[in-house]
């Protein structure tokens, strides 16, 4: 294997600016050990579906989990670190954090931090994709934290005990927020983007907190193409390709048409449900210039709550609510890769 790092200017050029030969998420097939995206100047990335299993009472919940790396990664190991990314409340794991559409590579964001040399991984939230839906609960932000709980045990099992590089997005960031709280000695990194703490000031949890005793009655909502479509107007409208929350769309709906309650009951009736003075990690937040989901002042106050001085607070110009997902993907994938690997203090009085 070649030692050139491959987030060098050039390399980074090259999963910016080559096509593609990728399926739709829906059309995957589900064997083990899946080769995906093998492209002309693109490092070749392999992806393999894991399952496990979390404990909830008497009751075995199963989890599905994909991971991304570099196809000869097996053999040199994770170079930069292992990810683990958090989806939120209305979509699942695969649609957000892989999304394969022909041309655009840096459209799956796992592809992207793969060929930087990390070793990502994502995980289905109970209720959601190809996770366990079978018991009668809502999968609020607390089971979520517990899910992340069951998958880190299981992915630190392949990676030799290595924390984990944590990214949450939405709903995403308060359930990682809360397991990095629960679990401090198993969070490397902790990245928190489009996060809320105490909702005051939102507009986007002001009209959701009009339907709450809809979210109540059932512990499922349903969801359909011009949800998924709202997800990316209802702040600031422009701010995402609409060629690609089609595709998107797409490949939500082939996994889902309906969603948990739980987190969307936990955002408008019960914040705060994280406690920043007990998050220890170092932690990044990251929030959209039009995020309607949190403000500014709420967001700073929680930031200045943070116990751990490696702390980071970022604006992101022209981003709304989906960061990931917008036009200015590279800002977030530079910011994201920037909080990851960078060196840990060597004095810290």
């Amino acid at each position: 294997m070649s030692t050139q790092r491959v987030d060098e200017p050039g390399s980074r050029r090259n999963f910016l600016g080559t096509a593609a030969l990728a399926l739709a998420v829906s059309a995957l097939p589900r064997e083990e050990a899946r080769a995906q995206t093998q492209t002309g100047g693109l490092a070749a990335v392999s992806g393999t579906e894991h399952w496990t299993t979390k404990r909830a009472g008497a009751d075995s919940v199963k989890l599905f989990l994909w991971r991304k790396r570099l196809k000869d990664a097996a053999s040199t190991g994770a170079r930069r670190g292992t990810i683990l990314f958090v989806h939120g409340s209305s979509v699942s794991a695969t649609p957000v954090f892989d999304l394969q559409i022909p041309g655009k590579p840096d459209a799956s964001t796992m592809d992207a931090f793969a060929r930087l040399g990390y070793d990502t991984w994502c995980v289905d939230c109970e209720g959601y994709g190809r996770s366990d839906k079978s018991r009668p609960v809502n999968a609020d932000v607390s089971c979520g934290a517990d899910d992340l709980a069951a998958a880190s045990e299981y992915i630190l099992q392949q990676n030799a005990g290595q924390r984990l590089l944590l990214y949450g997005a939405s709903s995403g960031a308060l359930r990682a927020g809360l397991f990095a709280q629960r679990h401090p000695e198993r969070v490397g990194r902790l990245a928190l983007d489009a996060l809320v703490w105490t909702g005051e000031g939102s507009p986007t949890l002001a009209e959701r907190k009009k339907r709450l005793a809809e979210y109540r009655a059932s512990n499922r909502r349903p969801i359909d193409r011009a949800f998924v479509q709202s997800i990316f107007t209802r702040d600031h409208p422009g701010t995402s390709d609409l060629t690609v929350v089609d595709a998107f769309a797409d490949a939500v709906l082939a996994l889902d048409t309906s969603v948990p309650t739980g987190t969307y009951i936990d955002m408008s009736a019960n914040l705060p449900v994280v406690d920043p003075e007990k998050i220890t990690a170092p932690t990044l937040i990251m929030r959209g210039q039009w995020d309607g989901i949190a403000s500014y002042q709420d967001l700073a106050n929680f930031f200045a709550k943070l116990p751990n001085p490696d702390k980071q607070f970022a604006v992101m110009p022209g981003i709304a609510h989906t960061s990931t997902r917008s036009k200015n993907w590279a800002l977030v994938y530079h910011l994201l890769d920037g909080w990851f690997s960078q060196p840990a203090p060597v004095y810290v009085g």
